[in-house]
């Protein structure tokens, strides 16, 4: 298997880590993904998304979401098993599974449930006012030189009262 050295990227870029880590852990995981249980993500608005999965033989006590260090864990664990059952074809698997999904920056679940087969867990991102683009005005010539002047002026006032 073939390793990438992502060290370059730390030295053009700054704070993109977590992309160079993020594509560090997909390069280097097992190719071999698992399919078991299927599942969708859909953005349902701009800053909205659902996840569903498809758990068909669970019931909601079987089923577990947590947030963890970033990342999303849907588990599941069947109970037990009752043993007189005889079948002649066992269609639905209801082995336990771990699906996880790594969360993007900013972005929290807001809740799940289950219906009809499928459990739906539902994500916002909540960008902070922080981090939202805003406008920064352009100052002349002169205004820059008349508020580094009145900042000076400010400082030494407030040294001298001291």
């Amino acid at each position: 298997m073939r390793t990438y050295d992502f060290a370059p990227l730390y030295r053009a870029t700054v704070g993109f880590d977590r992309i160079a880590d993020l594509m560090d852990r997909v390069l280097s995981s097992d190719v071999t993904q698992p399919s078991y249980p299927p599942y969708n993500i859909e953005k349902t608005d701009e800053n909205a998304y659902r996840i569903t999965i498809a758990v068909a033989g669970f019931s909601s006590d079987e089923l577990n979401v947590e947030v963890k260090e970033g990342a999303l864990i849907v588990t599941a664990r069947k109970a037990g098993e009752e043993d007189n059952k005889t079948y002649l074809h066992r269609g639905i698997a209801t082995r336990a599974f771990e699906r996880r999904f790594a969360l993007a920056d900013h972005v929290r679940v807001t809740g799940a449930g289950q219906a009809d087969g499928m459990l739906h867990i539902d994500l916002v991102r909540e960008v902070p006012e922080a981090l939202k683009p805003r406008r920064i005005e352009i100052a002349t010539g002169d205004t820059v030189e008349v508020k580094a002047v009145e900042k000076a002026k400010k400082k030494s006032a407030e040294t001298a009262d001291v």
